[in-house]
């Protein structure tokens, strides 16, 4: 359910706050002022129909969901579906070509046989034949998409897609759409530390918005950048992860080896002009690691800032596009 924390009209200094859950997540949406004629509580209807409708479309965790069809339909022929998952998937297509498949919306069945899936299983390794044959049904060469008539067809009857890692950012362009549409120039949406800003706070302050330390036991900035007319996504291993025998598996999975990630990249932050593809991009960095997903943020130009783990704590690099693109923030 969202909640209203404040009220405001167009001359008002009060911040409009619009805050609840989705995607399994939080999100808020944060207004310096609204125009005449929108109010707070026409402005939260459209923001839960925007997230209510994103989950309708790309949910894997719900049953009746568009793509929870597509993953059901046993079949290789072209199915319709909205022109908005065929946008996503597109979208995910482009990453997944240009990080050399380490974005991969069709890894679901290694995510699911980790337990990092819809379906809640007890923690622990899978072995290898059921790695491998995870790892068969997955290539993200084998999910096509279609823009008029908008569909996806499967190369396989059995290719499952997850959209987990590119929804959110979608989620908060959609909402920002609706702003947009609504005639406010001014806001900072987010959800699940996916964020998109526009404009300025009141009195043109800037918008702050905090890259957090990759540390799993508690929560801390490690640094604060300025945001504007921007998105922003951070991916990291963090959160998301389960212990056994004193060893640390993250939910951030490489697709070719079928295997969470050991590198010591801890996080990476993208920004773009669109949530949704900064969403895509961060995440195919953290699987390349230090090393690739630099050298692939470097020579795309891609904004990117990596958070490194060391033996003495966290060391971190940004790419050129990154340091151009932002300002730290004032303490």
């Amino acid at each position: 359910m969202m909640m209203l924390s404040s009220a405001c009209s167009r001359h008002a200094e009060q911040l409009l706050e619009l805050h609840g859950s989705t995607m399994g997540t939080t999100y808020s949406v944060k207004i310096p002022s609204l125009p005449d004629g929108v109010t707070p509580r026409t402005l939260a209807r459209l923001i839960e129909q925007d997230l209510v409708r994103v989950n309708h479309l790309m949910s894997t965790y719900q049953p009746d969901s568009e793509l929870s069809r597509f993953n059901a339909h046993q079949s290789t022929d072209w199915l319709d579906v909205s022109s908005e998952l065929m946008q996503v998937v597109a979208q995910a297509q482009t990453v997944s070509e240009m990080s050399g498949g380490a974005f991969d919306v069709t890894i679901g069945p290694v995510v699911n046989l980790w337990g990092f899936g819809p379906e809640v299983t007890e923690a622990r390794i899978p072995d290898t034949r059921s790695i491998d044959n995870a790892r068969s049904r997955i290539g993200h060469r084998m999910l096509e998409y279609r823009a008029s008539p908008a569909a996806l067809r499967k190369a396989r009857p059995d290719l499952y897609v997850d959209l987990s890692a590119i929804a959110k950012g979608y989620g908060v362009d959609r909402v920002a759409a609706t702003l947009d549409g609504n005639g406010i120039d001014a806001y900072l949406v987010e959800i699940g530390g996916e964020v998109r800003a526009r404009g300025t706070k009141q009195q043109g302050k800037p918008w702050h918005v905090a890259i957090e330390r990759p540390d799993p036991l508690s929560r801390s900035v490690y640094r604060v950048v300025r945001l504007n007319d921007a998105a922003m996504a951070t991916s990291g291993d963090y959160r998301n992860f389960f212990e056994v025998g004193g060893r640390f598996y993250s939910h951030t999975i490489d697709p070719k080896s079928g295997r969470p990630v050991e590198h010591h990249l801890a996080s990476v932050t993208v920004l773009g002009d669109t949530c949704t593809a900064a969403d895509a991009l961060a995440t195919s960095l953290l699987v390349l690691g230090p090393e690739r997903g630099y050298a692939l943020a470097e020579s795309h130009e891609i904004a990117a800032f990596f958070v490194i783990r060391t033996v003495e704590g966290y060391d971190h690099k940004a790419t050129p596009a990154f340091d151009r693109a932002t300002v730290d923030a004032e303490e």
